[in-house]
């Protein structure tokens, strides 16, 4: 695997790199920040196989269960062994690995952006993040204090989401428009989907301290080895760039210019929302089940299976039917708005839920929400991505933003949110789902009204 570049030649005039497989063919020039996006120059026309569509989804289903089952429920049965009543440790540890996360993934983006190897430029990244994340589950594991956990779940989250990264532009690379919103509702239901699984096998090896941290890892990483071995990617090595890779280019990739790419802009911004309201109810899930039905964090994990067993069929009409829907219809933003509204209401009713039967209704209606913003909204970040495939990893990176930074808030953020007029040792976690819908119904909002795009 080799990132390289030609040294000498003249920067494009908005300072990215310009893609050229063959010095020798004449391309069109592609587009910089400086001028509008061009994408449909460069949109990909032929149609993934059915093979390669099931390879994907086992990626991300293998990628899904590796990163989300330790944040919805392992990290908090350890954090319970090793400081028992303090909470707040965990939102500590899961805003780390967010902000680690969130550092990470434009510099793997530009990184396979340039990347030249035998296996293409996506998948050599889906090896390096998936060793790094295997690793990461002993030291969780074994580790003897709040620190080492911290470290742990730092190297778990950068490396699975490096995986869930190379996927997603393997997707921005090969998807026509036409099959954006029925594959990203594919894969969009596997990762949710895959955690639920994650929790009923892991429920079946709490005993071990060891295994409920492995067992996840060790599934992802040997799914993600089939997607690594059989999904077709071209051979990059014949790939050369106009310009070196530089760490002010690096710094620059960070960012965009909003004003240059308005829709990109403010599918970004009602994302953000989005997230924000969900990461609130997900990162401290396992104790509010246990403080509404009143049992013991030990005791949560059937609660939980049982929930999030519940919500597979939720999340499979809503993801698949959804994003064919709108496929079909060639309309996104009204799918968008569909999918605030249904978690909103989910929250609400789990706000003002105090018994499984209603926890589980609550559950229902947020996880179809959940299915049908997460679909479309790929489909609909993919029509409106910056730079045709010369900067996807850039951008997908950018993208990540939207979803990692309110996981690294929500755990800060939800502290003071429960704690306003909370009664006793008891959180008030009224007013924490309450906020998450209000935010998520914000950002559906924000996108419906604001984007401009043809189609969206």
């Amino acid at each position: 695997m080799v990132i390289n570049d030609i040294p000498g030649h003249q920067k494009d005039p908005g300072g990215e790199a310009a893609l050229i497989p063959n010095a020798n063919v004449a391309l069109p020039s592609p587009p910089t920040d400086r001028t509008p996006p061009t994408r449909d120059a460069w949109e990909p026309q032929q149609h993934l196989t059915r093979t390669t569509v099931l390879l994907l989804v086992v990626a991300s289903f293998g990628g899904g269960m590796a990163m989300v089952v330790p944040m919805a429920f392992t990290l908090a049965l350890k954090l319970n062994q090793l400081a028992s009543g303090r909470e707040e440790f965990l939102g500590y540890i899961l805003g780390a690995g967010s902000l680690c996360a969130l550092l990470a993934a434009p510099l793997t983006g530009i990184l396979s952006d340039r990347t030249r190897s035998r296996w293409g430029r996506r998948r050599p990244y889906a090896v390096i993040g998936a060793a790094v994340g295997l690793a990461a589950a002993p030291l969780m594991a074994f580790a003897p204090n709040i620190p080492v956990l911290g470290f742990g779940w730092v190297l778990s989250t950068v490396g699975w989401g490096t995986v869930v990264g190379s996927i997603g532009n393997f997707q921005a690379d090969n998807l026509p428009a036409a099959q954006r919103g029925s594959v990203s509702g594919l894969t969009g239901l596997t990762m949710q989907v895959a955690p639920v699984i994650g929790i009923m096998l892991v429920g079946t090896v709490t005993a071990s301290a060891l295994w409920v941290f492995l067992l996840p890892a060790g599934v992802g990483t040997l799914l993600i080895a089939a997607f690594v071995i059989f999904a077709p990617e071209k051979d990059s090595r014949g790939q050369r760039f106009a310009s070196p890779l530089s760490a002010g280019t690096v710094f620059r990739s960070f960012g965009f210019n909003p004003r240059k790419h308005p829709s990109f802009a403010w599918v970004w911004a009602g994302r953000f929302l989005f997230f924000l309201g969900l990461s609130l109810t997900t990162s401290f899930a396992t104790f509010f089940y246990a403080q509404r039905l009143e049992i013991d964090v030990a005791d949560v994990t059937t609660v939980i299976a049982v929930i999030a067993g519940a919500s597979i069929v939720s999340a499979t009409v809503g993801a698949i039917g959804g994003g064919w829907l709108s496929d079909h219809m060639a309309r996104r933003k009204p799918f968008i708005m569909l999918g605030t509204l249904l978690f909103a209401v989910g929250a609400l009713v789990s706000a003002f839920s105090y018994d499984l039967a209603l926890l589980l209704i609550g559950s229902f209606i947020s996880s179809t929400g959940i299915a049908v913003f997460t679909s479309v909204g790929q489909a609909l970040i993919l029509d409106v991505l910056p730079h045709g495939n010369t900067q996807v990893g850039r951008f997908m990176a950018i993208t990540s933003f939207s979803q990692k930074i309110p996981s690294a808030l929500a755990p800060l953020l939800a502290p003071v949110l429960f704690s306003i007029s909370a009664s006793g040792n008891d959180k008030n976690y009224t007013v924490l789902f309450l906020a998450a819908g209000v935010l998520a119904v914000s950002g559906g909002l924000l996108t419906v009204l604001r984007v401009r795009k043809e189609g969206a």
